[in-house]
């Protein structure tokens, strides 16, 4: 035996390699108390979140299970939409189906991606989301991709609409995590949504829309959930 393998047999006896389950609890812990505090009341994570999403130039307003879908009828009407993405077979896109004026066509997603990219990516001009929930110190929407709302929703048409419950929000990504318990299962896509797609790439010129939506409309639906 040389010395390297001798130093590294006094090292490994010295001092056992933790469990991986005993290193991420002790790493939990350590996260974990670096945020302890005083959480925010439900008010303050409402507030966090619509000041945070304005900041990043996100359009945002308040209404209740009853209001937002006559409410966001009439604003995609005055936006000029003539075809937007939504999901039937929930009861948000079915609420807002219903809710829609006569000129803009509700289109689900209901065939490969393939058969039809180029009416997506030339004739839609909205799509409408269900987040999961929220972060309110960032600003940000976390979104679970499905078949009824694939990634594509929110990523390709130049409006992109979401819809928020304020009983859903976190403080931070570490509540989130903690709190929708992810280590147990944590879904194999999430879309983490802070805003409009913007960029500086071009002579350090801010502008929106170059990778993705241009605008984006977040509705925070207070109360209780129907």
């Amino acid at each position: 035996m040389n010395a390297r393998e001798r130093m590294l047999g006094r090292l490994r006896a010295a001092a056992p390699a933790p469990s991986p389950a005993g290193a991420m609890r002790e790493l939990d812990a350590r996260i974990a108390a670096h945020y302890d505090g005083p959480r925010p009341d439900a008010a303050a994570l409402v507030d966090g979140l619509e000041n945070a999403l304005r900041g990043s130039r996100a359009d945002v307003w308040r209404a209740t299970a009853a209001e937002w879908p006559a409410q966001l009828a009439a604003r995609l009407a005055q936006h000029g939409v003539k075809r937007l993405l939504l999901d039937p077979s929930r009861a948000e896109g079915a609420a807002l189906h219903g809710a829609l004026e006569g000129g803009i066509e509700a289109l689900p997603f209901n065939g490969p991606l393939e058969g039809w990219k180029g009416e997506l990516f030339n004739t839609v001009d909205a799509g409408f989301t269900m987040a999961r929930s929220g972060i309110a110190a960032t600003g940000t929407l976390i979104l679970e991709p499905d078949a009824g709302t694939p990634r594509t929703v929110s990523l390709v048409p130049p409006l992109h609409v979401a819809l928020v419950y304020a009983d859903t929000l976190h403080a931070t990504l570490h509540d989130a995590a903690r709190d929708e318990r992810w280590r147990d299962g944590m879904p194999t896509n999430l879309v983490l949504v802070s805003g409009p797609s913007k960029t500086s790439d071009i002579q350090q010129t801010l502008a929106f829309g170059a990778h993705g939506p241009r605008w984006m409309w977040v509705i925070i639906v207070t109360g209780e959930q129907p």
